[in-house]
């Protein structure tokens, strides 16, 4: 058994490794890699998506991905908000707090996008359902990443 680390600024990876209760070394051997790969993934070292899905797996910490994605792909900081799991009780209630409110705007967006084009005195209103949009689409990813997270942990059966 290798001992504990006691790194204060430990990466995602390295918590989730520990939060697995794998040992760099038994680690590197379900990722089919070195530990020094670890302790340069672990470090400051750019994981390959490849490997970022592979201990998502091994770790059964699909949120990894997800980090991936959001903090360290060029692509994914424009694209993937970063996703912190909570409860399913506040994403649940999140979800249905910005579907409300997309509810009660889905009139005007009818109205703005009718005519198949979005005037300038109508750039204010689509801009405001937009953004709310984002948020619904936001909490519907969380609540996604949450029930991956349940089947990975096996508090979710699968199907």
């Amino acid at each position: 058994m290798g001992k504990k680390s006691v790194r204060e600024n430990k990466t995602p990876y390295q918590l989730a490794r520990e939060d697995a209760g794998l040992t760099r070394e038994a680690a590197a051997e379900k990722l089919y890699t070195s530990p020094d790969r670890l302790v340069r993934i672990e470090g400051a070292a750019l994981p390959r998506p490849e490997e970022v899905i592979a201990m998502a797996e091994a770790y059964r910490s699909p949120t990894l991905c997800n980090y991936y994605c959001a903090q360290q792909c060029a692509i994914g900081q424009k694209y993937v908000p970063e996703i912190h799991l909570t409860h399913l009780s506040q994403i649940v209630l999140e979800t249905l707090s910005a579907l409300n409110v997309c509810c009660r705007e889905k009139d005007r967006l009818i109205d703005i996008a009718a005519d198949g084009r979005i005037s300038a005195a109508e750039r204010k209103e689509f801009r405001a359902i937009q953004k709310n949009l984002n948020a619904l689409s936001l909490t519907v990813d969380a609540l996604k990443l949450w029930a991956d997270h349940a089947v990975a942990t096996g508090e979710l059966e699968e199907g």
